[in-house]
């Protein structure tokens, strides 16, 4: 499958009915796992990431190009559609998002997110006007590009313990005044919340997975797009340390018979990459 089928396909997917779900693989192995199981596109996790090289996420503390290796590696594993966590885009300036854009594309992705966070925790969200400069960068970038590349728009304050909602609506809306595919607010908990940022945009709105929340309930609310972020990670995660804890503090190995059988996780593995 060509780069342009699979952005084609993505594109078809934010198109149709109702909403699909987008989860995070974090490396080719969770990204063949998630085509073995069915679904239709990937999208990068930046904390899922982060972890995985022992660094802590939104920090600054992954590079671009450590970023985009992982990214090719997920586009490799699998014939799905694959958009990336590209964070900030890696630089304060248009310039370096638009470049961070073309690199992006490069890799084999057919997408990304770029956010309005700058990773610095005194002053963590540019100012709009900032804000939707990059934004507009990215877009331009994005369409240079000889295939339908979808530009995720990302408003952070809920991330960031700032809780304006009016805010965030006015800052997604210019977000999509500046060409953006796609508009995302993570963080958001509240139905409610969530149902009014669909009714202000027109563009897919994408919504971070949180409890409470079903895939059917977001749908109603004018979801086109559900994304799982560093949820599978931290599930992964927490059953790794919940049976290292056991080995060490109980020296039994009950976790055992939770654990998949080796013949179906190696089932969804190939010998080589697929395409």
């Amino acid at each position: 499958m060509t780069q342009t089928d699979r952005a084609e396909a993505f594109r078809r997917l934010h198109q149709r009915p109702g909403a699909f779900v987008i989860p995070n693989p974090w490396d080719a192995g969770t990204a063949r796992v998630l085509a073995g199981l069915g679904f239709e596109a990937l999208a990068t996790t930046s904390s899922g990431l982060a972890r995985t090289l022992g660094r802590r996420d939104g920090e600054g503390a992954v590079t671009r190009e450590e970023a985009l290796r992982s990214a090719a590696a997920i586009v490799e594993a699998t014939p799905l559609p694959v958009s990336a966590d590209l964070e900030n885009g890696f630089g304060d300036d248009p310039e370096t998002v638009a470049e961070t854009v073309r690199m992006a594309a490069a890799a084999g992705l057919v997408g990304c997110s770029i956010e309005d966070s700058t990773t610095r925790p005194e002053d963590p969200i540019y100012p709009r006007a900032q804000a939707v400069e990059r934004v507009a960068a990215a877009v331009e970038a994005a369409r240079s590009l000889p295939f339908p590349f979808l530009l995720t728009a990302r408003a952070e304050n809920h991330l960031h313990g700032r809780g304006d909602l009016d805010d965030t609506i006015e800052r997604l809306q210019a977000y999509e005044a500046a060409g953006a595919d796609v508009l995302y607010a993570p963080g958001l908990r509240a139905i409610e919340d969530i149902r009014a940022i669909c009714a202000a945009v027109s563009r897919p709105v994408n919504v971070l997975a949180a409890r409470g929340l079903t895939v059917e309930q977001l749908a109603s609310a004018g979801v086109r797009r559900v994304s799982l972020g560093g949820a599978l990670s931290g599930a992964a995660l927490s059953a790794f340390v919940r049976a290292a804890r056991e080995v060490r503090d109980a020296g039994s190995f009950r976790f055992l018979e939770e654990s998949m059988p080796m013949a179906d996780l190696t089932a969804f593995m190939a010998d080589g990459p697929r395409s």
